[in-house]
């Protein structure tokens, strides 16, 4: 269980008691916002209709699409527990450097230019470096002559890391260990990266997602993302002024009524 300060549980019984939610289910809501940065957030929580995805001031997605108050709801918790988060001293301070510390990479890589995590596993990219957390174990990699773009976990009997490079998208398992473990293959856990974009980076990042056995196909999952992208830049151009929002609508329901 993820551990609070006396302030974090005051402000998760609260919402709680508001919400009508369980306490487990804030708790996970706060740490997917918190490792979203309190700009975004990715979570599967069964109590509101299993995964989503949330952006602040921006898109929200949940399980049951078409349910309007069930999104009011999401955006509305995870805007309080941005509040909550950005004021507040909710997590206790864990030194640097440390598992469990907000910079839980070595010191001595500095600061990543790419990071992200979800769950039990976290990831950042430094110059020639890869550090990996999962569960509390943290990994060292060479990424060697390639530019990582874009960091993927897939899911189901094999779940691991790929990456994007300009050498197209790799395995880490092809890239050198040089420190920690190897990365397990069987954790369903998904991560998304800390960027101002809920399904892909405005800095060429990208964090894909591959559905289990007998669910739904990878490709519908990348038509979604695609979707969600499109309507995203299609609510920035009503924002501009370029689009009516007679026009917003039409173009997103025509969206969303696609086969």
């Amino acid at each position: 269980m993820q551990k609070l300060t006396d302030i974090g549980e005051h402000f998760v019984n609260e919402l709680s008691s508001r919400y009508g939610l369980s306490h487990d289910a804030i708790i996970h809501m706060l740490v997917a916002v918190n490792n979203g940065g309190c700009s975004m957030a990715q979570f599967n929580c069964p109590e509101l209709g299993g995964s989503g995805q949330w952006m602040r001031g921006g898109m929200t997605m949940v399980g049951d699409m078409f349910n309007n108050g069930l999104k009011m709801t999401v955006d509305n918790l995870c805007n309080e527990l941005a509040n909550i988060l950005a004021n507040n001293q909710v997590f206790p301070v864990v030194p640097a450097g440390t598992p469990g510390s907000n910079q839980w990479w070595p010191t001595e890589l500095g600061q990543p230019f790419s990071s992200g995590a979800q769950n039990n596993i976290r990831y950042a990219v430094f110059p020639n470096r890869l550090a990996v957390e999962l569960n509390g174990q943290i990994s060292i990699y060479d990424t060697l002559d390639h530019n990582i773009g874009g960091v993927s976990q897939q899911q189901g009997a094999d779940d691991s890391l790929t990456f994007s490079s300009q050498w197209g998208n790799i395995h880490i398992s092809s890239l050198p260990l040089i420190s920690g473990q190897s990365l397990p293959t069987s954790n369903n856990t998904n991560f998304a990266q800390e960027n101002h974009s809920v399904f892909q980076s405005t800095e060429s990042s990208a964090t894909t997602f591959e559905t289990p056995p007998n669910e739904l196909p990878n490709q519908q999952f990348e038509a979604a993302n695609q979707m969600i992208d499109i309507i995203t830049k299609l609510a920035e151009l009503k924002d501009m002024g370029v689009l009516t929002e007679e026009e917003f609508i039409k173009k997103k329901t025509e969206l969303l009524n696609k086969d």
